[in-house]
């Protein structure tokens, strides 16, 4: 088994869910970690008030994932729609994952199980 500390996560605008091989200190098996739920903004004074609300909640569910992320050195990022792009790009431009090696890849809802066997098969784990 590889001792790189690799993480994998399936992303939509609604929640995330990170599995990974590694806590604070050493790389063993894959994992889940606690689902990562985006805040939904709902009724807002003007246009202008909700879609900073949504910019707001946006980054602060990276900031989230990205808690999750912190240490690993290669990682995998699934979903539908754009969010994993952005998410990619929100993480290149903060200084710790600059450099990190990341796969994009897109896919239908799954359940968390199947989030733990894809990432494990990307990783050959």
């Amino acid at each position: 088994m590889s001792e790189k500390k690799l993480a994998g996560l399936w992303i939509d605008s609604e929640k995330a869910v990170v599995v990974k091989n590694h806590d604070a200190q050493n790389a063993f098996k894959f994992f889940l970690c606690s689902p990562v739920k985006a805040e939904i903004q709902h009724g807002n004074s003007s246009e202008n008030a909700g879609n900073n609300a949504e910019r707001t909640n946006k980054v602060k569910f990276f900031k989230e994932v990205e808690h999750l992320l912190t240490n690993s050195q290669e990682v995998y990022i699934t979903g539908p729609g754009q969010i994993q792009e952005e998410l990619k790009h929100y993480l290149q431009d903060t200084a710790q994952f600059k450099n990190l090696d990341i796969t994009l890849d897109t896919a239908q809802q799954m359940s968390d199980e199947q989030v733990l066997e894809t990432v494990k098969n990307h990783f050959n784990a």
